[in-house]
């Protein structure tokens, strides 16, 4: 596989990063989606389990120091909704993530407002997708889905009364210069509006990181092994500070273990202050510069020329 080397080039700087709490098609059998996507009741009992299990993941709760950069990609106006995919393809994944205050004893917060984006198998955001995610891909319009090109893979979803969301999405591919990795934001005092979140505040932005041994062994299947090239791995990522489930590495748990292409489930606790703000707009880190030209209407932090705007992109 070509995809999986450490790009020694890359400069191992970081950008600001989380110093304190934590924060997430072809030859995939349809199968693997009813597995990891199974849509089963959950039972209060159930939901405060899966709380407790995350927050045990987490080494407990821990206080949250500083968010990272939303970077280049965020777009306003996500959907509020369970499945992200629209129909792109890549390896299962099921997110579940339960929110505490780390100001109030690591109490639930229900309500909260917990807002992913990602990109797909071969490193293209919606909104984006003319942005090069280096090495050698194929465009994004080959994928054969019918996934809107400004929505898929972004979504909302509100935290129950155990503060646990719930998201089926796919195993998100890479990008130069970046490591696999998951946008997060945490909002409350909101409300769901017109299919959307409406109000309130950011209180928390940060990043979910992937294992990388289990990253690579992904990255061998289709579609994502159609895009070769240069992988950044953890240790040699920009954001990522080596801090663990306290710097956003998600545990991840195979839905069967002798065949990665069924899916993955991925758990943590995200330990927020609910009176604090910070939207991550504007963040530092500067770092590499990817190849490839920006696409147009791209974010005030995106470098004119590149596709992936920062380091903490």
């Amino acid at each position: 596989m070509t995809g999986n080397h450490k790009d020694k080039s890359i400069t191992r700087r970081r950008a600001l990063a989380v110093t304190g709490g934590t924060v997430a098609a072809g030859g995939l059998a349809v199968a693997g989606y009813q597995a990891a996507f199974a849509d089963t009741a959950t039972t209060t009992a159930e939901e405060a389990t899966t709380a407790s299990a995350s927050a045990s993941e987490s080494s407990g709760c821990m206080t949250l120091m500083s968010s990272v950069t939303e970077g280049p990609y965020y777009l306003d106006g996500a959907l509020v909704r369970k499945g992200i995919t629209e129909g792109k393809s890549g390896v299962p994944l099921t997110l579940r993530l339960t929110v505490v205050d780390a100001t109030d004893g690591c109490t639930p917060v229900k309500g909260a407002a917990v807002e992913i984006w990602h990109c797909d198998a071969w490193g293209y955001y919606s909104g984006y997708t003319t942005a090069n995610p280096g090495g050698s891909a194929p465009a994004e319009s080959e994928d054969g889905s019918t996934a809107d090109d400004d929505t898929y893979l972004r979504g909302y979803q509100i935290a129950n009364a155990n503060g646990v969301v719930k998201f089926e999405t796919i195993f998100p591919g890479w990008y130069t210069p970046r490591t696999c990795h998951i946008h997060l934001k945490v909002h409350t005092g909101g409300q769901k509006e017109d299919g959307t979140y409406e109000g309130g505040k950011v209180n928390y932005t940060g990043q979910l990181f992937f294992d990388d041994t289990i990253a690579e062994e992904i990255f061998t299947l289709e579609p994502y092994s159609k895009h070769s090239g240069s992988y950044t791995t953890l240790d040699d990522d920009m954001v990522y500070d080596g801090g663990g489930a306290s710097s956003g590495l998600l545990t991840l748990e195979a839905v069967h273990k002798k065949d990665p292409s069924k899916g993955y489930k991925g758990f943590l606790t995200v330990a927020v202050d609910p009176d604090a703000e910070n939207t991550g707009a504007g963040s530092g880190g500067g770092g590499g510069t990817p190849p490839g030209d920006a696409p147009s209407g791209a974010p005030g932090d995106a470098p004119s020329g590149t596709p992936s705007a920062s380091a903490s992109s």
